[in-house]
């Protein structure tokens, strides 16, 4: 109703101008369409940011929700590995999520460690240099590195210094992707040229080669198991949960 009174109105003003007056006026026509499309503009342009605004917040929400979503999972399946640890270290931590919800799940002292900088979650947190753990000799039960073997420059060094702080009957759990078929080296590939340029060329390897690699720096599997590449559908390839344990019978390489 508002709407059609304003209408009105200016119809009867309209009537009252002369042609002289209308003449007149003519030469502001050129300038008081664009002021009023201004005008009519600014809403539109707000509402309009507004939305995108509200979207990209929107997507952040949902990013963040599906992030700290996989870690309680990831938290929650090593909480069953390992059920009875104490004092856990995690290698690489990244945004802490896992090591937050590890330690409400087991009530259980978690450090994560990482090169990067603090976590977002809320954890006992050190920074690691890329040489030495910030921890103590035999100072942790479990050590967890979880997807971040591939980018080790020197595997041999991070796993003398896991030998290091890891307790003579402490486990280790490892997660890693699996390049076993042409889709899987694609998927690695994309990997390592987003990070090649920030921790170094990527070195993605084999179950066979895992193996081998643990065995060369005296440590063993004790248990193996395939985890489905749909588990995060942003990052489609296989991968291994590896639980290893010193080899005793083994000298470990230095």
């Amino acid at each position: 109703m508002r709407h059609c009174a304003c209408t009105s109105g200016g119809m009867l003003e309209s009537s009252h101008l002369s042609s002289h007056s209308l003449s007149a006026y003519s030469q502001y026509a050129d300038h008081a369409l664009p002021r009023d499309a201004a005008v009519l503009e600014g809403p539109v342009a707000e509402a309009g940011s507004g939305v995108f605004t509200g979207l990209r917040r929107r997507f952040r929400r949902e990013r963040r929700r599906r992030k700290v979503g996989r870690a309680y999972d990831m938290a929650l399946e090593i909480a069953r590995v390992v059920p009875n640890a104490y004092e856990i270290l995690d290698v690489g931590c990244g945004n802490g999520f896992i090591a937050h919800h590890l330690a409400g799940l087991l009530g259980s002292y978690v450090l994560g460690i990482d090169v990067g900088g603090k976590p977002e979650a809320p954890i006992n947190f050190r920074r690691y240099d890329g040489k030495l753990f910030p921890a103590s000799d035999q100072s942790f039960e479990v050590v967890l590195f979880c997807y971040v073997l591939h980018h080790a420059q020197d595997v041999a060094a991070i796993f003398s210094e896991l030998g290091r702080v890891l307790r003579a009957d402490g486990l280790v759990v490892v997660y890693e992707d699996i390049p076993a078929t042409w889709w899987d080296r694609l998927i690695c590939d994309i990997h390592n040229r987003q990070w090649r340029h920030r921790t170094g060329e990527c070195a993605f390897r084999s179950e066979d080669e895992w193996r081998e690699t643990f065995q060369a720096t005296g440590f063993e599997i004790i248990q193996q198991r395939t985890l489905s590449r749909w588990r995060n559908l942003a990052h489609p390839v296989q991968r291994q949960l590896f639980l290893l344990r010193l080899n005793t019978n083994t000298p470990q390489s230095n």
